[in-house]
């Protein structure tokens, strides 16, 4: 399982997911459920999602650091700064919102299940990973940031 860390580009697996969230509504449309105003609220998340991970590209790219999650190792900085003070993964919990939007829009209690699985992925083959790499890079400072930063939200 291993060779699965760092591998596939977490837009990637986020498009995957979706994909595979459209199926399961299409499988299984016992499990609709019933979401009153669901245009609005994916609408809501979308766009959350969205402005939250442009944040994210912003930050990393006023400090200058690398946005390829597949080489934490090119990272020139810890960033604490802007969106990074609230999550230390803003680009991927913007795109579990968008994943939201998109379960909501469905109205799909599977589809909704599969966003979670998206996050379960991310934890153990692209963020724990990165974290290892992270901490050895920058010892004490990035060591600090991961018990003053929660990893999500």
């Amino acid at each position: 399982m291993n060779s699965l860390e760092l591998r596939i580009p977490p837009v990637i697996v986020m498009l995957l997911v979706g994909t595979a969230m459209w199926a399961a509504a299409q499988v299984i449309p016992s499990v609709q459920a019933s979401l009153p105003m669901r245009a609005g609220l994916a609408i809501a998340l979308g766009v959350s999602g969205l402005l939250v991970a442009l944040a994210g590209v912003f930050v990393f790219r006023r400090a200058g650091t690398t946005l390829h999650p597949q080489r934490p190792e090119s990272s020139s900085a810890v960033v604490r700064s802007g969106v990074f003070a609230f999550s230390r993964n803003p680009m991927y919990l913007g795109m579990l919102l968008v994943l939201l939007a998109w379960a909501a829009w469905l109205a799909n209690v599977a589809s909704l299940a599969l966003a979670f699985a998206f996050v379960a992925y991310l934890n153990r083959f692209q963020i724990r990973p990165e974290e290892r790499v992270l901490a050895a890079r920058f010892g004490a400072a990035y060591t600090e940031y991961l018990a003053q930063v929660r990893r999500w939200l």
